[in-house]
């Protein structure tokens, strides 16, 4: 009993709510009790359709199959097992728990065919890095995973790629024994030879979903008829990104990179290719002869989430992107602050050194005031539209050749404002959109307070400041 409710369990672990269902399980937040551990606890469940096509006792082999599995891997880019146990003779599996996942950051919906938001290319070949490293590690021991997407990669508070649900992977050369018409993997990213024939899929067959998700990230859109489009969408890329997708993604599995290690080595090549051209556009852009990359081609915009009235108040796109600027230059009051000069807002210049709870968060803008963090004791969280004004319209790689403003390590930020009373809205601003998580999920903190500036310097009732003539363009 807690404040006079009941507590619902699954063994020892107290449940915080769903978080998913599949064919094969339901998918719980929960929490470990006395120290308040987090946890995603994965409870046998399995539709009743693949109990007639497997039968029970098959369908209960496999889930212990998956947490066999997972307790046998141990990689920095492999979701890692923490117990399995049984409730009332039921099989379930408890694993690190993440509240932020790659579907999640590109907006992609069940309709996986519809347009997502794109990644800063940088952001997009470190993403797809860790997942070949977590796949190399999976293909060295045997193992092909078989349904890679983007909400099966978690992503870690400090921005680690985390590869989820083993509950179709196999060991190469494995008899599946499934029934012959049962689709194995996930529409757009099973590569065709898997969905013709699930037991014979192998490591080419995760290097080919890698491909698809590497050429979400970059351009938004899956590859159309086998034909991939990096360089169409965004001029700033070259063909090398094209040859690379096109080679992962090919249709034929002979032609594919023969495994994640194969295709981490032609990414590395690239990420080096990389380097060197954005050399080039920056040094343009110094030049004055070049202006910041854009689109080339009509990528089509997605149609994502729709919020409603707060959408339209917040002036976001349907992926919760903000679709102008508003704030493009700033100046530093002092070495800890950072104002942006069209709003008049003071902002903590690093922001928390860590990602922190909601509440915790709370408590970070106490600890600002009560020792009077840069001479000011008015600072407090911002809300959503103050975060937006730090941001930049969608599809641009706006960072590319200026040095950030803020600490680039603080890409998620809470807001002060809640969705619902156990959800808050938050802002990632390297990516530029808005989203909830759960008051239990860590974001980074970046406090705010206005300011009333005019002259020599900036002054309101308990903050003082004092402007330096030296202007950034974020």
């Amino acid at each position: 009993m807690q404040n006079g409710k009941t507590v619902k369990t699954i063994g020892r672990y107290q449940i915080c709510g769903m978080l998913g269902k599949g064919g094969m399980a339901k998918v719980y937040k929960v929490k470990l009790p006395v120290v308040g551990q987090l946890g995603a606890l994965k409870l046998l469940a399995p539709n009743p359709l693949l109990i007639d096509l497997m039968g029970a006792d098959r369908v209960e082999a496999l889930f212990i199959k998956e947490a066999v599995t997972m307790a046998h891997l141990r990689h920095p880019n492999l979701l890692a097992l923490r117990d399995f146990d049984t409730h009332r003779g039921t099989p379930f599996l408890v694993m690190e728990y993440y509240c932020h996942n790659l579907g999640a950051l590109i907006g992609e919906t069940y309709r996986t065919e519809s347009p997502s938001r794109t990644l800063p290319v940088d952001k997009a070949i470190a993403y797809t890095r860790q997942l070949l490293q977590g796949l190399d590690f999976l293909h060295l021991a045997g193992l092909v995973h078989r349904d890679i997407k983007p909400f099966n990669l978690l992503i870690s508070d400090q921005d680690t790629l985390k590869i989820a649900d083993f509950g179709l992977s196999q060991r190469r050369g494995e008899v599946f024994q499934g029934p012959a018409n049962l689709k194995v993997g996930s529409p757009y990213y099973a590569a065709p030879e898997q969905e013709q024939d699930p037991d014979n899929a192998g490591f080419s067959a995760d290097v080919f979903a890698a491909g698809v998700v590497f050429q979400r990230l970059l351009t938004g859109v899956l590859p159309a008829n086998g034909k991939p489009v990096p360089s169409r969408c965004r001029s700033e890329l070259t063909g090398v990104f094209d040859a690379v997708v096109a080679k992962a993604t090919d249709p034929v599995a002979g032609r594919r990179f023969a495994d994640a290690g194969a295709m981490l080595e032609a990414l590395e090549a690239l990420a080096g290719e990389w380097e060197k051209h954005k050399q080039k556009i920056c040094l343009l852009e110094q030049d004055g002869t070049s202006g910041p990359a854009t689109r080339t081609a009509p990528c089509p915009s997605g149609t994502g989430r729709r919020w409603g009235r707060r959408r339209t108040a917040w002036g976001l796109d349907e992926l919760g992107r903000p679709t102008r600027i508003v704030g493009s230059t700033s100046t530093s009051p002092s070495p800890d602050t950072v104002q942006i000069l069209e709003t008049g807002l003071v902002w903590q210049k690093s922001g928390s050194a860590y990602p922190l709870c909601w509440s915790e968060a709370q408590a970070h803008i106490e600890h600002l005031n009560r020792t009077g963090f840069a001479g000011c004791r008015r600072w407090r969280l911002p809300s959503v539209a103050e975060i937006i004004t730090l941001v930049g319209p969608p599809d641009i790689d706006r960072h590319l050749c200026l040095a950030p403003v803020f600490d680039p390590r603080q890409k998620w930020l809470w807001s002060g404002e809640r969705r619902s009373p156990m959800t808050v809205w938050f802002v990632n601003v390297a990516l530029g959109y808005v989203g909830w998580q759960d008051m239990d999920c860590r974001c980074y903190v970046r406090a705010v307070s206005e300011s009333t500036a005019s002259g020599q310097g900036m002054k309101n009732s308990n903050c003082l400041f004092h402007l330096s003539s030296f202007i950034l363009h974020p």
